[in-house]
Parts: structure tokens; C-alpha cells; sequence
């Protein structure tokens, strides 16, 4: 066999063989999970409430609703905003009882 076409099969060889990276590329990463928000959502259907404050990004939240769907939620909205300050609140009252 001619050493040219064997170290081309080594190369193949190897190169079909290494685990292929599971990381991100660095410009997905970077990228706020909320390009745009609502202001309206009722709160009857929401399930689950996530807050992310990651990098580079405003302050986020991601409310998961009853039909599975999720969206982005403007932060400034008024019920939420009394809902943080009422979750801070609680978490406060429960501190000084400890």
C-alpha cells in the first residue's frame, strides 16, 4: 500500500473517531433567552414562573403556561412586579422567624 493513501486512511480513521463536541457555539450563548416580551398574560394560566438574570441580558421571565407553550413576560408589568415584592417579602418574614 502506498504510505500516502495509508497515512490518509490514519487520518480519516482518526478524525471519524473523536467525540464531537457538545458545546455551544459562543454566539448562541450569549443570546437573551427573551427577544421580546408580553404584557399581557393571564395569570390564571400560567403553571410555572422562571427567572433568569444571566450576562449581558436584562433581567428575564419565562412563564411556562397550562398548554405547555412558554413566553416571555415584561418585567415591568404591575402584577408581576407585586408578586416579587410579595415572594421578597415572605422570604424575609421567614428569615427573622428562624
Amino acid at each position: 500500500m502506498d504510505l500516502k493513501l495509508l497515512a490518509v486512511m490514519a487520518v480519516l480513521a482518526v478524525a471519524t473517531y473523536t467525540p464531537v463536541s457538545q458545546a455551544k457555539p459562543i454566539s448562541l450563548v450569549e443570546r437573551c433567552w427573551c427577544r421580546s416580551t408580553v404584557n399581557t398574560v393571564s395569570q390564571r394560566n400560567i403553571r410555572e414562573l422562571k427567572f433568569l438574570h444571566t450576562p449581558n441580558c436584562p433581567f428575564q421571565v419565562i412563564a411556562k403556561l397550562k398548554n405547555q407553550k412558554e413566553v416571555c413576560i415584561n418585567p415591568e408589568t404591575k402584577w408581576l412586579q407585586q408578586y416579587l415584592k410579595n415572594a421578597l417579602n415572605k422570604l424575609k418574614r421567614s428569615k427573622h422567624i428562624k
